[in-house]
Order: C-alpha cells, then sequence, then structure tokens
C-alpha cells in the first residue's frame, strides 16, 4: 500500500478503500487475515484508532469479520460483494459522468477502445 494521503478524505476511509481494492484484485483473499492495527499503524506512521475505525467500517459492511483473540478476517463472499457493488455504483455514477465527458470531447468509444487495444499492445 502507498503512504501517500490525500486532504480531500479521511485518512480512514482512504485505508478502507485501499483494503477494499486489496479484496478486490485478490491481494486479500476469502479467509486471509488482515494485517493487525499495531502493524498498520506502525508501518503508515497513522493513529491505532483511525486503523481500527477504518477496519470497523469493513466490519460494518460485512466484508471483514472479528475473531476474538486472532484479528480480523475477509469474510466468506466478500469479493463477490464487492464486484456487485463495485460494478452498480460504476455504472450508475461513474459510467454516466464519464459519458458526458466523452460526450463533450466529441471522442468516439471505437476510438477510445481503438487506443486502449494499442496502448495495451505497446506495454
Amino acid at each position: 500500500m502507498s503512504t501517500h494521503w490525500n486532504d480531500s478524505q479521511p485518512i480512514y476511509w482512504q485505508l478502507k478503500e485501499r483494503t477494499v481494492a486489496m479484496i478486490l484484485d485478490g491481494t486479500l483473499a476469502e479467509g486471509e487475515p488482515l494485517p493487525s492495527v499495531r502493524t498498520v499503524a506502525s508501518e503508515f506512521h497513522l493513529n491505532p484508532i483511525t486503523v481500527s475505525k477504518s477496519y470497523q467500517a469493513l466490519v460494518d459492511e460485512a466484508l471483514v469479520e472479528k475473531r476474538r483473540g486472532l484479528g480480523m478476517f475477509v469474510c466468506e463472499g466478500a469479493r463477490k460483494r464487492l464486484v456487485t457493488s463495485e460494478r452498480d455504483k460504476f455504472l450508475n455514477d461513474e459510467w454516466p459522468a464519464m459519458l458526458s465527458r466523452i460526450e463533450q470531447l466529441g471522442l468516439k468509444v471505437d476510438d477510445l477502445l481503438k487506443t486502449a487495444k494499442t496502448e495495451e499492445n505497446n506495454s
């Protein structure tokens, strides 16, 4: 995880979103433990309360579960639920704004796809 924090959002929220991204991309698998609050706080120079608040937000969303004496673990089905909710968020919130911007700039979807394929082939 990067140690760069954006001033426009609370750090606990950014840490939560980074953890969500790690679940989505498979870095954190279902059933796998999250790093301890102390480890994360120390590694990123954060207050442990900030890390705990982030982890609690994940618990509240049923993505992570507390196991007394053992720590926090990614819940079974968390990735599937995240993919569904993130797709919905993208299609309902982000895509309409993107599409509007594409239209404002006079871009064509086919041209964008060709550009993406060209960049993909060059990497």
